[in-house]
């Protein structure tokens, strides 16, 4: 097993590594002379410093995602703020009761449509197109008059792909229907505006964006406000959409990784740039490697890479190099990935495929590293192709 000070890390995908200033913020919400206290406890000093430190992280993530501080909810991750948005919708809807996603969504998404689906709602799962992308033009050929809510991805956690969800609102809101957004992928890493880009609900994790786990976010505009039904209750936190004590240390925590992911995201956007630039160019060198999904826009951050020689499978790629051979939801499940099977890969390429992302912590030597650790595992492949 590596030793931490020697692990190259390019999973970031799945999680990234608190922030230290992060984690020195958490660490003041916790202890007996810190601010540990009860943010719904507004009868003494402990509560009310509690208190504001949660509206203030409120702020600072909707300042990251050019969103109004009143419409951030607190949930424990974009899991729970899937399900919140999509169930919560489905139990106000009356008439519009048609759902539309796409077949390249989380587990997440694509679990709790099957969920609601059983109890009665219709789903249209799109599929891609030849270059992975799901298009303005396909969601607006799905809608129905009863169509309700469209739920996509804005970046695909393994192809790093990105949905102009601008256009898509545009035809959405046409058709008098809601769109809930998944950015648990693209938060901190690309430029979001929910009002300019006509979002309706938009997911966020703490723990993708350099913060701690168990704590995200769900915002609701106020249009799709009453259109949401509570999934959690007991007490009528968060304007009664999720009951609950807050977590002081875990909330701060998140506010903190967004002011900083707001405050650096073009200069990491375009350190993150040339490094993927310098991966992608080192791998794509090496004999049969394909970029999946070449053609669509994309954010630098995570590439979907399948290598056409025989014998090459991920988990040749051992020690020191921290990689992904799919999503993180996936790989729980031991199950080919279910977006490199939309987007045409068959079981088999589907098992070559590696995914690599970058982040904040990423090195030009860690590029280095990974190029060369790919072309060693690829030598005896490379001579067994030759052989055949």
């Amino acid at each position: 097993m590596s030793e931490k000070g020697n692990l190259h890390y390019f999973d970031y995908a799945a999680t990234t590594p608190a922030d230290p200033r992060v984690i020195e913020a958490m660490g003041g919400c916790l202890g007996i002379e810190g601010d540990f206290g009860n943010p719904a406890s507004s009868s003494h000093d402990a509560g009310q410093r509690a208190r504001r430190l949660v509206e203030q992280a409120r702020k600072d993530v909707a300042a990251l995602i050019g969103a109004d501080a009143n419409d951030i909810v607190w949930t424990s991750g974009a899991t729970e703020s899937n399900n919140l948005a999509l169930k919560g919708y489905a139990e106000r809807a009356t008439h519009k009761r048609h759902l539309v996603t796409s077949q390249l969504e989380h587990k997440a998404i694509l679990d709790t449509m099957a969920s609601l689906e059983q109890r009665g709602m219709a789903v249209t799962r799109l599929a891609p197109t030849a270059d992975g992308e799901i298009t303005a033009e396909a969601v607006a050929a799905a809608l129905r008059p009863d169509t309700g809510l469209v739920s996509l991805m804005l970046v695909n956690n393994e192809l790093g792909t990105r949905t102009d969800v601008a256009a898509i609102a545009r035809v959405v809101h046409a058709a008098g229907a809601l769109l809930h957004v998944d950015a648990a992928q693209a938060l901190g890493k690309t430029p979001i505006d929910v009002k300019a880009a006509g979002i309706d609900l938009l997911s966020m994790s703490a723990h993708k964006v350099y913060g701690p786990k168990g704590i995200g976010a769900l915002y609701v505009s106020p249009e799709a406000f009453a259109r949401i039904a509570p999934q959690m209750h007991g007490g009528g936190h968060e304007r009664g959409l999720r009951s609950g004590t807050l977590a002081t240390h875990q909330i701060v925590g998140m506010g903190v990784a967004c002011e900083l992911a707001r405050t650096a995201l073009h200069e990491d956007g375009e350190r993150i740039a040339r490094l993927g630039e310098r991966l992608l160019a080192g791998v794509l060198a090496l004999p049969g490697a394909t970029l999946n999904a070449a053609r669509a826009p994309r954010i630098p951050h995570t590439m979907s890479l399948t290598f056409d020689l025989p014998g090459f499978f991920p988990f040749l790629l051992t020690g020191d190099l921290a990689i992904s051979s799919t999503s993180a939801c996936n790989s729980a499940a031991g199950t080919p990935s279910h977006v490199l099977t939309a987007i045409g890969l068959g079981e088999e390429a589907a098992s070559r495929t590696v995914r690599l992302s970058l982040g904040r912590f990423t090195t030009q030597d860690d590029v280095d590293f990974a190029v060369a650790c790919i072309r060693r595992a690829l030598a005896p492949c490379g001579e067994v192709a030759a052989a055949i």
